[in-house]
């Protein structure tokens, strides 16, 4: 390994030319990219996706148990076990949106969120971002009101509930599994939150 971490630092793409192939706003969008390499080579026709962001929480009530959500999701073709999650709307902040979509979905609120930090979900077609969130000391104070074409379950569940879960294969999505690995492991958990503020600048 090099002592200079900038002597060997591994560049980004360029991007040269872009062109719209399918543009189903706000919920999907895809375009062709021509792409240069860092060594000169020109890739045409590099596609990329792009999806709405979202917030996916970690939510734990006073008492320390989990808010869940079963619910049927079609691109898994399956029920699967969840956590609260929600489009980020254009130009909304994403704490914002957890809240907004937590309250939403589940009729809880909680004055205490850390940001875990915000990952795309495709590494050569982004899809979109999750933006995850750890929320404690969550309590109910209205009835869910999501508005959507999904039906939903609320369930509160213990830790030891959600690794059962996982060994039943009740869920069905990667982000998912990452987060419920982020907060099963405290020292990931808080290196991710100590990461999600050094990019914030706080």
């Amino acid at each position: 390994m090099s002592d200079d971490p900038g002597k060997d630092a591994l560049k980004p793409w360029k991007v040269l030319a872009s062109r719209d192939l399918l543009d189903a706003s706000p919920y999907l969008k895809v375009r062709a990219e021509t792409v240069e390499l860092p060594d000169g080579r020109q890739v045409e026709s590099f596609y990329q996706v792009e999806q709405p962001d979202y917030a996916l929480m970690f939510v734990e009530t006073e008492d320390g148990h989990v808010v869940m959500l079963r619910t049927y999701k079609h691109g898994a073709r399956r029920v699967s076990l969840t956590f609260p999650a929600g489009a980020i709307s254009p130009g909304e902040d994403p704490l914002a949106a957890a809240k907004r979509e937590l309250l939403e979905e589940t009729g809880y609120e909680s004055d205490d969120w850390t940001a875990l930090g915000d990952y795309v979900v495709q590494g050569n077609h982004r899809g979109c971002a999750c933006h995850m969130f750890h929320a404690k000391n969550a309590r109910k104070v209205a009835e869910p009101d999501s508005g959507d074409l999904e039906e939903m379950r609320i369930e509160l569940h213990t830790p030891r509930d959600l690794i059962d879960a996982a060994a039943r294969g009740e869920y069905a999505f990667l982000p998912v599994i990452a987060m419920l690995g982020a907060m099963l492991v405290p020292e990931l958990r808080a290196g991710l939150g100590m990461a999600a503020k050094g990019r914030d600048g706080v």
